[in-house]
């Protein structure tokens, strides 16, 4: 079993940053893949980016790709999100998530999840 716990969102204006965490309880947090999704108001639930178990993996969405950065410290039990030159349009609840780590990364099933942190991006 791992528990996630999001922190770090907020409201701020469009270019800045913010540095979201998600940190996990459970021994085996070391043998999970993670991943951050987001769901903005009225959309569906998308993919964000993900991580191996090993840190050496990481796989993002188009839209984030240049912008976003995922990394895990697996002595923390955590993993993290640097979000830089955000835009209105990133503006959505950001959740965490931990599957089992399987090749190709874009491929794996996210067993647990987090309750989310909203991040609000103003123009």
């Amino acid at each position: 079993q791992v528990q996630l716990v999001e922190s770090g969102g907020g409201l701020v204006q469009a270019g800045d940053s913010l540095r979201l965490s998600c940190a996990a309880s459970g021994r085996t947090f070391s043998r999970y893949a993670m991943g951050w999704f987001r769901q903005a108001p009225g959309k569906e639930r998308e993919f964000v980016a993900s991580i191996s178990w090993s840190g050496l993996r990481t796989y993002y969405a188009d839209s984030v790709k240049g912008r976003f950065t995922i990394s895990r410290d697996t002595a923390k039990n955590t993993v993290y999100l640097q979000m830089n030159s955000l835009r209105p349009e990133d503006t959505a609840v950001y959740s965490c998530a931990a599957g089992v780590d399987v090749a190709p990364i874009r491929t794996i099933k996210y067993d647990y999840w987090g309750q989310g942190t909203q991040v609000t991006v103003s123009s």
